[in-house]
Parts: structure tokens; sequence; C-alpha cells
């Protein structure tokens, strides 16, 4: 069975009114011939009146097809163009607070750093008034006042070594003095008059001793581990 296009039914349709017309020229006395526009368009097509009944719904139902087709293609664009609109402003947004988080961790990393240093400056300018003597857990309490706390493992561990914490330690041999053994012991001079009897002034020329030669008390364990000595 064929189908009968959508502009075959307006043609058809068309041709039937201009061929009513004729008929009612004729009935009211015009003897007028038809057209020529009216023959060939009658000539060209196909009257929806010769079209059998059953197929005049295909036709119709073929119209409304192709509009709703037509519809629906539209509809998906505009779908389309909305999600990607939709996409691009996320993605925006998306960027805009990936660069605040960057911005925030770094200003995180800094203020970190810069208190760290901070610690590490009031932790070596510390000034204790001198004893006449020091028990060992005294000794270890400046330390801990002195050494960051993340070295001061490292530290103790050295100092557990060189003289058990005993800030008069002397080697006889080699004239090694105090807490961390400074060889000769009055290079510690350079941090204080009182390296003999302070032991603030010998964990404060030891701590920048290990930080010149090994870049902190860590690394001078570390070395002190491989060859016994640093």
């Amino acid at each position: 069975m064929s189908r009968i296009s959508v502009r075959g039914l307006a043609v058809a349709s068309a041709t039937a009114v201009t061929a009513v017309g004729a008929v009612s020229g004729v009935a009211s006395g015009n003897t007028g011939q038809p057209s020529n526009d009216a023959e060939a368009t009658a000539s060209d097509s196909t009257l929806l009146a010769d079209i059998p009944a059953g197929q005049q719904a295909q036709v119709q139902t073929a119209s409304l097809t192709q509009q709703a087709d037509a519809q629906a293609i539209a509809a998906d664009a505009s779908a389309k163009k909305d999600a990607e609109e939709a996409a691009r402003k996320q993605a925006a947004k998306d960027a805009v607070a990936k660069q605040k988080k960057a911005a925030a961790d770094a200003k995180a990393r800094k203020e970190a750093a810069e208190a760290a240093s901070r610690s590490e400056t009031r932790t070596t300018a510390v000034s204790l008034a001198p004893q006449s003597s020091y028990t060992v857990a005294e000794v270890q309490a400046i330390a801990r006042q002195i050494i960051p706390s993340g070295q001061f493992q490292c530290f103790s561990n050295i100092v557990d070594h060189e003289s058990t914490w005993n800030y008069r330690a002397q080697n006889p041999s080699s004239g090694a003095y105090g807490l961390v053994q400074s060889l000769p012991g009055n290079k510690m001079a350079s941090v204080g008059a009182d390296w003999q009897t302070n032991p603030a002034t010998q964990i404060k020329w030891g701590l920048n001793y290990m930080n010149d030669r090994y870049g902190s008390p860590c690394g001078a364990w570390s070395y002190w581990q491989a060859h016994g000595n640093y």
C-alpha cells in the first residue's frame, strides 16, 4: 500500500476546491473554461476524494508524525544546548573553588612555617638564670625549652651517648667537655662565658653546631649512628 505525502494531501484538497468552484460557475451560467493552473494542478495531483477512505487516515497520521518528529528534534537540540551551558558554568565554579582551595592551602603552609620559625627562634633565644648545680631532670627540661620538639629525641640520643646528660662531663684523654662533648670545650665560649657551668649555654652551642654541620640534630644523629661520633 503506497503512502500519500502531506503535500499531496494539500494539493488534492486545493484541487477539490477548484473543481467545486468550476461546477458552481457552470451552474450559475458561467461557461468560462477553468484556468490553466487549475488544470495543471488537477492533472498532477490526487484528489483527497480519490484516496481510499482507509488511506486518508494514514496520510493524516503521517503528517502528524512528521510534525512530532520535528518538535522532538528541536527539543533535543535545546536540551543539549542547556546541558552544555550548565556544564560550562559548573566547570567555571569548580575552577574557582579549586583556586580558592589552593590559595587556602598555601596560606596554611606559610602560616605553619612561620609559626615553626617563630617557635625555633623563641626556643633558641631562651635565657635561663644560672644555678650552682643542676640535676639531670633539670638539664633535660632546659633542653626541651631550647631544642625544637621534632628534633629533641635525636639531640637526646646524642647527649645520652656523649655525656649521659652530665653538663660537667670531661674526657680525660681528649679534653672534650660538657653535654655534647665539645672539643675543645672552650669553643662553647662563642655562646657564653659560662660554658663550663651553664647547661643552657652548652645546649645552645650544641644545637648551633649540629644545625651548621649536619642540618639538624637528627642529621647529626644519623651521622653518629653510622660513625660512632659526630
